[in-house]
């Protein structure tokens, strides 16, 4: 999460500004999932061009944790279900 934030702070510290218009609309297009031009990216000096893959490498871990997080919860709900059914079924004494 460490390029996020930088990604933050160069948009608030800069805003108005190419480099940080052109992050922020990489960020939108990674979040909303609509065509971003790479060419763009190529208008950064090299810094922030490394700092604009290190958030397309962030995000994209991100969201494989997401993913898993979200399996997580289903399989924690799925078993918390179970332990509810057999708790409601009366045990044959």
């Amino acid at each position: 999460m460490i390029a996020l934030k930088k990604a933050r702070k160069l948009i608030e510290n800069h805003a108005g500004k190419p480099k940080a218009e052109i992050l922020s609309r990489l960020v939108l297009a990674l979040e909303s999932e609509v065509p971003f031009q790479l060419s763009d990216l190529y208008r950064l000096d090299y810094d922030d061009f490394h700092l604009a893959m290190e958030i397309m490498a962030e995000w994209r871990l991100d969201r494989y944790y997401t993913s898993k997080a979200v399996l997580l919860d289903l399989s924690m709900q799925v078993s918390q279900q179970q332990e509810q059914t057999t708790e409601a079924v009366p045990q044959a004494a």
